[in-house]
């Protein structure tokens, strides 16, 4: 059973479950970030079904639970862009806070009733981010002992949804697993986050924005490879920990923008643009935007011997590649938005 198996990260999920052989029960809301054409690929699978639904529905979680009989979930429904925590906070304390308590008590009434072998090997992989744990300086890097220390509302509430998974393990037995990654891109992302924005905005000679003065510095992870960690942890992770993903990927945000409209230029030049590198535009930073992120995925890599597949500039050639190809997905997408600027709200700026 996957949780938001319409976004991003989910829709790679279900794919690649479904080629697993799993199979696989996506429970999403279908709101604003959600698409189907990112399952296009597995929508009429025989081992691929679908239920329109808010996992802060009880009856509905009760009701999924009692047909489907999941042996596993992955849990990656969440409100998820930080921009949009800022203008408006409320929707990501009831999806990210109250709608992971309804699902994990759904989760428990159902494994409470299972018998003894299927209770054993039950898992809930709750599925998290390193915004968690706040900044880091210009060295170090996030482990899993780092102290939670969220600074947007985003990040707050997947702090809040993390503890309470924990609880639901030391509590009442409930075999948590969760894993806090870095950021993510690939295809199929949603064209407000960084990559895809830049991507898109370059192709079409707009301009593309970086906040502040581009130094702010995120470790890159490969949407694939995060997948394959996700398979990993949920096969052989110990219930009760933590693990922690990452790219081993860290840049700039301004290296990372440079990069691909270096790539553009390469693979799509346009001679009345020309460099597109030109396009790029400082923008107003984002309240509290933290300076640094890095992870340290040694746990993943030692024990249960993960690793990245990707590197950045394979990664982001391919994400590229991916997004030129694939007009059909994000144009529609694209027609639904506008340019207006999200997350400024409380800004001083």
């Amino acid at each position: 059973m996957v949780t938001g198996g319409a976004g991003f990260i989910g829709s790679a999920v279900c794919r690649r479950s479904v080629e697993a052989g799993w199979h696989v029960l996506n429970v999403d809301k279908l709101t604003y970030a959600a698409n189907l054409s990112s399952l296009a690929s597995v929508a009429r699978h025989e081992r691929y079904a679908l239920v329109e639904g808010d996992v802060g529905d009880r009856a509905l979680m009760d009701k999924v639970f009692a047909e489907f009989q999941p042996d596993a979930i992955l849990h990656l429904a969440a409100e998820s862009h930080v921009d949009r925590s800022i203008d408006g906070a409320a929707e990501f304390v009831r999806t990210n806070v109250v709608g992971s308590y309804v699902l994990l008590e759904a989760a428990l009434a159902y494994w409470s009733g299972l018998e003894p072998g299927r209770r054993e090997a039950f898992r809930f992989l709750h599925v998290s981010t390193d915004e968690v744990y706040g900044a880091l300086g210009d060295t170090g890097l996030f482990t899993e002992a780092t102290p939670y220390d969220p600074r947007s509302p985003y990040a707050a509430t997947k702090a809040a949804s993390d503890h309470l998974a924990s609880a639901w393990f030391h509590t009442y037995g409930l075999p948590v697993i969760i894993s806090n990654s870095s950021n993510n891109y690939g295809s199929y992302q949603f064209p407000e986050k960084l990559i895809p924005l830049a991507i898109l905005n370059a192709l079409k000679g707009k301009p593309v924005p970086v906040y502040g003065d581009g130094s702010h510095v995120r470790d890159w992870l490969y949407v694939d490879d995060h997948v394959s960690a996700l398979f990993s942890i949920l096969a052989q992770g110990r219930v009760g920990e933590t693990y922690n993903v990452g790219g081993a990927s860290e840049r700039r945000n301004i290296e990372v923008v440079g990069a691909i409209c270096d790539l553009l230029d390469e693979l799509s030049p346009s001679v009345p643009i020309g460099a597109r590198s030109k396009l790029i535009q400082f923008v107003t930073d984002r309240p509290g935007h933290d300076r640094r992120y890095a992870v340290d995925s040694t746990k993943l890599t030692q024990v249960l011997g993960w690793r990245a597949q990707e590197n950045f500039e394979s990664g982001l050639r391919k994400t590229v590649q991916w997004y030129l190809a694939n007009e059909a997905w994000w144009a529609p997408i694209r027609q639904g938005t506008t340019d207006q600027r999200l997350g400024l709200r409380g800004s001083q700026s």
